[in-house]
């Protein structure tokens, strides 16, 4: 999603924007552009389509004084990428770089006349040209004007002719943090941009107006009334968003997982059981659910259905797992016995976002579980566990999502305490056995060398599959979803007991350029149906399927079953998901790696999804 910065300050201003750009390039994005106010040459715009790298060298020649001004890396929706077409965009006396989408742009075109006024086919100018229309020097007058007629999510910073030094802000949905420190007021799209220089910040309020000068910030809301936001205090340093010595923040997000976990799990443990009332949620609510929905969307609604595994497995409740855009769209069965838990890294999915208000409006109450303290999703839910899993700057999810999978153990461990399911002797082996699963994951990793070699075979298959039964078909599904999004091979994930049902026919000898045949990678760590998933792996290998098997198993020498294996530490399957994460992770990365790739930052994908 497009990434925003803002500055006034004491400081030059250039500089301090495309840094702050560069902080958000994981959010993805196809151009890039600053706009700076000098106080002799007026408003100085530089934007380009390609990398920041790429923007940061066509400023070189940019000479300016100036101590305020906007930046802003592009993600195209309305309007292909080119220059023209990357923000900001600048009409009469005002600039303006915009992340969301305006819906009724065209029917506000037609009705006031703007369409001479428009250079670019982006919906962003046209806000910027009806609010130069009806400013007549009162800048929070006329954002009042044109913010109440605006349909659709949006993220504003605007800059006029004749406000010196000023840089004025508003949202609706579309993420805005903003800090004032020693350097001067910033206003940007995640904490990333400002973490630089204040590790206290605050949520910006939807439908309130900043004004940042090198004073400070002030917030009203649409009625003129100052207001003063909560403070958040930042968890985490600028090192936590830097390779650290990694090739790619990928790299180093996998192998953080293990004290990501430490971190969600361990204040959360009381006497060896689960203890959930410092994060606000009662037993009382748990003790009279029915029913779990689960709505998220990606790597987070894997995340999800691995909870839904283990709740119905061990807790006998009925549990739904919804991809968030569908949720939406359809009349969910919600009452006031159904616990709605919600999942996003970010905090700000807007499809998930959505999803919550419609469970509430419903009468359902929501738990989030989110990675961002002071997110939308996590201010209007009822009840938040948040993950601390620190910023997560590589787009394909990993540490997110294994502790995603931590937090669902830990509420599906109170439920069953409550509802009196698990005694305290069984909470406590859940609980020691979660513990553990940092460990698990450790363990896993010093395989890193072997997983590499396999990849090095993968990287040159058109397709690969991947099969598993129960829980780890679950795992399989978040597999495909890693590898086709990063290394652009083409996966797909069957339930193992399915082959015979079609997909099989997909199986064949010598693919071109793989003599040994289509890659299928197999998990099998369940005992209660690891000879059918054996079975299953037969079948693809006596027609030609290249396998490489994921299992608790010593070495295992037989033709029939596997060509490769990659063998997990001893665990209960219930708690394999961990280290089975892990190694699916390194599979993906180094596929990708091995394809020269950009790991960190695939092609048209966006790390936080806010827009539909």
């Amino acid at each position: 999603m497009c990434g925003i910065i803002g500055f006034a300050g004491n400081l030059p201003a250039k500089n301090i924007l495309i840094d702050g750009l560069e902080q958000l390039e994981y959010r993805g994005y196809d151009s890039a552009g600053i706009a700076v106010m000098d106080p002799e040459k007026g408003i100085i715009i530089k934007k380009k389509v390609g990398r920041v790298a790429d923007l940061r060298d066509a400023a070189k020649d940019m000479e300016t004084s100036a101590v305020t001004g906007i930046g802003h890396t592009r993600w195209a929706t309305h309007g292909g990428v080119t220059d023209v077409n990357a923000h900001p965009h600048r009409v009469g006396q005002v600039t303006l770089l915009h992340n969301g989408i305006i819906e009724n742009y065209r029917e506000l075109t037609v009705q006031f006349g703007l369409k001479d006024k428009l250079v670019s086919e982006t919906d962003s100018e046209v806000v910027a040209a009806f609010l130069d229309m009806v400013y007549e020097g009162d800048p929070i007058a006329a954002i009042r004007k044109v913010v109440k007629l605006l349909s659709g999510s949006f993220a504003l910073c605007i800059m006029f002719d004749d406000q010196p030094d000023k840089i004025f802000s508003v949202r609706n949905v579309s993420p805005l943090v903003a800090a004032a420190s020693k350097s001067g007021a910033i206003v940007a799209s995640d904490l990333t941009a400002l973490i630089a220089y204040s590790k206290e910040y605050f949520v910006v309020p939807e439908y309130h107006i900043l004004t940042l000068t090198k004073e400070g910030i002030k917030v009203e809301d649409l009625k003129g009334n100052e207001i003063s936001p909560e403070i958040l205090t930042v968890n985490w340093d600028i090192s936590a968003a830097q390779k650290g010595g990694y090739p790619h923040f990928m790299l180093k997000e996998i192998y953080e997982q293990p004290d990501a976990l430490a971190r969600t799990i361990m204040p959360r443990v009381k006497d060896g059981l689960p203890f959930l009332l410092d994060d606000g949620i009662d037993d009382e609510i748990l003790k009279k659910l029915k029913r779990v929905n689960i709505v998220a969307c990606g790597t987070a609604m894997h995340a999800g259905m691995v909870g839904r595994t283990v709740i119905e497995n061990k807790l006998r409740i009925p549990v739904t797992v919804d991809i968030a855009s569908e949720f939406r769209y359809k009349d969910p069965i919600i009452d006031e016995d159904t616990l709605t838990i919600v999942l996003s890294q970010s905090g700000e999915t807007i499809d998930t976002l959505e999803a919550l208000r419609l469970a509430k409006r419903k009468g359902s109450k929501v738990l989030s579980i989110v990675n961002v303290k002071g997110s939308t999703i996590a201010r209007e839910s009822d009840y938040v566990l948040y993950t601390h899993a620190g910023p997560e700057i590589a787009v394909a999810s990993t540490k997110a999502y294994t502790v995603q999978i931590s937090a669902m153990y830990l509420l599906a461990c109170r439920i069953a305490i409550v509802k009196g399911i698990f005694s305290e002797d069984e909470a406590r082996s859940f609980i020691k056995n979660l513990e553990n699963v940092g460990e698990l994951i450790k363990e896993t990793l010093l395989n890193a060398n072997n997983i590499k070699r396999i990849a090095n075979f993968i990287k040159i298959a058109p397709d690969v599959f991947y099969i598993g039964r129960g829980i780890d078909y679950t795992m399989s599904l978040e597999a495909s979803l890693k590898l086709k999004e990063i290394s652009y091979i083409h996966a797909e994930a069957y339930a193992a007991g399915e082959l015979k049902h079609g997909t099989i026919s997909l199986i064949e000898e010598g693919v071109p350029v793989i003599s040994e045949g289509v890659p299928v990678i197999a998990i099998a760590t369940d005992e209660a149906v690891y000879s059918k998933v054996i079975s299953n792996i037969r079948e693809v290998k006596s027609r030609g399927a290249y396998v490489i098997l994921i299992s608790h198993d010593e070495n295992i020498d037989d033709a029939t079953i596997c060509d490769k294996q990659i063998k997990l530490p001893e665990a209960d399957a219930t708690f394999s998901v961990f280290a089975t994460a892990a190694v699916l992770q390194l599979i993906a990365y180094y596929v990708s790696d091995a394809k020269g790739l950009d790991v960190d930052k695939p092609r048209n994908l966006a790390k936080s999804v806010t827009v539909e």
